[in-house]
This record gives C-alpha cells, structure tokens and sequence, in this order.
C-alpha cells in the first residue's frame, strides 16, 4: 500500500482549503442539477395500479398517505433472488437500512414507500427483523415494468394534482447510493426542498432554510421554537445560501 505523504499541519491545511474548493464546486453543481430535475417534464400515470399493503389493497394514490410527492423504491425482495426468504437483496437492504426517519420528509409534504414482489406476511416479518419502518407494499401488477425497476433497482419519484397522478423523476444504478438522506430525497423531487434559496419555477412552494427543521416527534406542533427561528435567521445573515 502507497500512502499519501506526511506533512505538517500547516501543509495539511493548505491542502484541505484546495480541495475544499472543489467540494463547493461539487455542491454547487448538484444543486444545479437539482433546479433541472424541477423543471423536468411530468408524464401522467393512466394506468390504475394495485398493491397489497398492511391494511389490504392499495392503489398508486393510496400510497402518498395524502401527501403531495410520492418517493418508491423498487427493493427486490422475493422468491428467486438471492437470501429468499430470509433477506431481501443485499444491496437493496443496504438502501434500506440507509433510510432516515421519514416525519422529516413527510414534513415537506412528501412520502417514502418500497415495493416488492415478496407478499405481506414475509414483507413484514423481515422488516420487523431488520429494523426497517418505512412502508413497503406489494407489486401486484405490472407496475415494475412499466417505471424500469423489473430486473434492476430504481427510484422513482411522483406528484399529484388531486386524484392525477404524474411521474417527475427516476434514478437507479448508482444513483440510488446517495439515497437515504433526507437531502437527496427531496432533491430528487419536483419541488425540491421547497426553501426560498432553491432555484425554483415561480409558484412553487417555499419557507426559509432551516425554520422547518423539527425533532421529528414534534413536527405536529403547530409553530416552530422562537428559538430555532431566531437561531437560524443568524446562520442564514452570516451566509448568502446554505450551500456548505
């Protein structure tokens, strides 16, 4: 193994503050990318999707709980692939143990759920085994094929307008890596984080950086701390964005 070599404190910072340069340049690019996936074109879903869930049949617009957005993640847990039936896909269970407490997402008006194939009494058995709490339906049709997740892993994102549904976003492959976050999820959206620094279509929804920000078992208190607003309103006066 050829290490890097050993300098001084003060060389290390000097080559901290370059690559440091290029760590903004990268955020800001993903930021970029983030304002083109929200002027991304919808295409309307026409088909009527069916799922099985915890409390019996589903439809796609029962899975936004209500909500705005709509995140599914296309886990392959079912039989023929690999751990059946006591685990899902390796990678994919990676994803999943990946995922962070979904009331911040909810928050923004959107929802996480996983689909698979696998049906509800192993579903749930394995989610109880693994620790995994998000929703997790099962595919009953031929919703897979239809969004490219049949044969690969895939996360596709949707907004709704009432009852119509649209498709905003897909991602898979790699992209899926950077899944879990809270962060992510939204930039993979229509509406972003739907905070007032985003480049955003005019109308879309927004509310200061950071404000929103709760412990996530006390998002349904009706106001945010005085104390947290005035907190942040500092942060954001000693920077232009939250970009770092």
């Amino acid at each position: 193994m050829k290490t890097p070599p050993i300098v001084s404190q003060q060389e290390w910072d000097t080559a901290l503050q370059q690559l440091l340069v290029e760590e903004k340049n990268l955020t800001h690019a993903r930021d970029a990318l983030a304002a083109r996936r929200r002027r991304m074109p919808w295409v309307a879903v026409e088909k009527a999707y069916g799922f099985d869930g915890p409390d019996g049949r589903a439809s796609l617009l029962d899975l936004f709980e209500g909500r705005r957005q709509l995140i599914v993640y296309r886990a392959f847990f079912e039989p023929g692939v690999f751990g059946w039936p006591d685990h899902a896909c390796r990678g994919c269970s990676m994803v999943a143990d990946h995922v962070g407490n979904l009331a911040h997402l909810n928050a923004r008006d959107t929802t996480l759920a996983f689909v698979s194939r696998a049906p509800q009494p192993e579903i749930e058995r394995v989610k109880e085994r693994m620790g995994w709490l998000m929703p997790w339906y099962t595919i009953t049709d031929d919703f897979d094929r239809d969004f490219g997740v049949d044969e690969w892993h895939g996360t596709n994102a949707f907004i709704r307008d009432d009852d119509r549904v649209y498709r905003t976003y897909f991602i898979n492959s790699r992209g899926d890596e950077a899944m879990g976050s809270t962060w992510n999820y939204l930039d993979m959206t229509a509406l972003g984080r739907q905070e007032t620094w985003e480049d955003s279509p005019e109308g879309y929804p927004r509310t200061a950086p950071y404000e929103w920000w709760n412990w996530h078992d006390t998002y349904s208190s009706a106001e945010p701390a005085p104390e947290w607003v005035a907190l942040t309103r500092r942060g954001v006066e000693a920077q232009s964005a939250p970009d770092s």
